[in-house]
């Protein structure tokens, strides 16, 4: 993601071939070691009982943070992503989760891409689709892991879907994974949010673009000082509804009244008139919650599972008022 006013260079990374260094087991998948995440967590970053957040479960979204993170650097078209969606989609699969995936390619800077979109889609008794969103790929970049940006909301989707996936409510849920968010080298219209452009532009054509009633997506939600302001360019009534969910769950000084421009993987159903809203700390700048951004330091250790389940407990009231409409 990126400031409008802000272009990231990115550096062009061998990991698209090799995973920049990433060590394999025999399946192909990155040894994770649940101790060595547990251990990341400092004093007041354990994640609260989950009966005190709706049911919602930090740690395991911690662990998902931790797999990710595990695979190594997972640029859209590397080995390492690969197996990151084997992954996701092995997980929605163990929650009784419909999971489509949308293969396709995108023309990028750096070539032509393989890229994968996966929707898990939870039936409703009437019109009307409810979408949570996260994008799962990791900036082109030496040696970035994505632990905040890119894991943690990736973590929080799937804990979600554990949720919600054998609960049936009045509107369909999609859980959405977005394959290629970060930009190939220039954060532009063109280089960047290859997934949700290709989502949104194949739900046009199909003619379910219109029953997509909400759309609310998280993206860097992990970190140790999570301060969340309302996107300006957010629809306003979805953003008042999610920011005073927070408030009466007795996290209004996290989700804040104040706003900032932030370009995501909202934009491209923003501007097909779909209401949307983007979760999401982008204080990037020297001292600030994310200080880390776009940098080798966005590490484990980097990621609260508080913070994941603060997040995760916003997204089940606010997916429950949602129903209620």
């Amino acid at each position: 993601m990126s400031f409008r006013t802000k272009l990231a260079t990115l550096a062009l990374c061998a990991v698209l071939v090799a995973g920049c260094g990433a060590k394999a087991d025999g399946d192909g998948a990155a040894p994770v070691s649940t101790a060595g995440a547990a251990s990341s967590q400092q004093a007041g970053d354990e994640a609260p009982p989950a009966e005190q957040t709706g049911g919602f479960d930090g740690k395991r979204a911690f662990t998902h943070v931790a797999k990710q993170v595990g695979f190594g650097p997972r640029p859209s078209g590397s080995a390492a992503i690969g197996r990151l969606q084997e992954y996701i989609q092995s997980e929605l699969t163990s929650y009784g989760c419909k999971a489509d995936v949308d293969s396709f390619s995108a023309d990028t800077p750096v070539g032509r891409l393989p890229m994968k979109n996966i929707v898990a889609k939870i039936p409703g008794d009437k019109p009307g689709i409810i979408m949570l969103a996260t994008h799962y790929d990791t900036a082109l970049l030496p040696n970035f892991v994505g632990a905040d940006d890119g894991g943690s909301s990736t973590g929080v989707m799937l804990e979600l879907a554990r949720l919600l996936c054998a609960k049936h409510g009045a509107n369909e849920v999609w859980i959405t994974f977005f394959d290629g968010e970060e930009a190939m080298k220039h954060w532009s219209d063109t280089d960047s949010r290859y997934g949700s452009r290709q989502m949104a532009a194949k739900l046009a054509m199909n003619g379910e673009l219109p029953k997509i009633k909400a759309f609310v997506l998280a993206d860097i939600v992990g970190t140790r000082t999570p301060h969340f302001k309302r996107e300006s360019d957010s629809t306003k009534w979805l953003v008042d509804l999610v920011w005073g969910v927070a408030k009466n769950l007795g996290y209004g000084n996290i989700f804040l009244d104040e706003s900032m421009e932030v370009a995501d993987d909202h934009d491209p159903f923003l501007k097909r008139k779909v209401p949307a809203a983007d979760v999401i700390d982008l204080q990037n700048y020297p001292g600030g919650d994310v200080y880390y951004w776009h940098t080798p330091e966005d590490t484990l250790d980097k990621v609260s599972a508080k913070s994941l389940a603060i997040t995760g407990h916003v997204f089940l009231e606010s997916v429950k008022q949602l129903q209620s409409k």
